[in-house]
């Protein structure tokens, strides 16, 4: 990718499963982008689990010396965070306040394969765009996973 270590974004959403999933690639598409992250010194915004997707991520961009935010609703805390946090956790009430939180404290968003909670997230991100709640860049393939994912982030790295 071009301009390698430069970006227009500091820190980028981004929503995915706190489970791996049923294929490798979802695996490697959350290590890619968390190096992809990395590499341009852009800081983490998710949902604050360490187990699955979302711990492949936040571990990544981490260990690779970024920032790392979670936002996770107390509910969730059993069944999200296994042993260690991951970088800064902030603890909220409900899920509305989670995506809001996260709204407010990133520049982008991206989407990684997930379940229905990754869909509804995205799908919140993009109707608050539509209504002009803000106007930051959303992206995704959570309907349609496939191994040109890298395209994708390419032409959002350079809009």
């Amino acid at each position: 990718m071009e301009d390698q270590g430069r970006s227009k974004f500091k820190r980028i959403c981004v929503f995915c499963g706190s489970r791996s999933g049923y294929k490798a690639l979802f695996s490697e598409a959350a290590l890619d982008l968390g190096k992809e992250l990395v590499g341009r010194k852009i800081d983490l915004v998710y949902g604050g689990g360490s187990v699955g997707l979302m711990g492949l991520i936040s571990r990544t961009v981490h260990d690779g010396g970024c920032h790392v935010l979670g936002v996770i609703p107390t509910a969730l805390i059993p069944h999200e965070i296994s042993g260690e946090t991951v970088g800064e956790v902030k603890t909220v009430a409900d899920m509305h306040e989670r995506k809001a939180e996260m709204a407010r404290q990133a520049d982008a968003f991206i989407a990684l394969p997930g379940g229905y909670g990754t869909m509804e997230e995205l799908l919140e991100m993009i109707t608050w765009s539509q209504l002009g709640i803000h106007e930051k860049p959303e992206m995704s393939n959570v309907f349609r996973w496939s191994l040109h994912h890298h395209q994708g982030l390419k032409k959002l790295w350079v809009s």
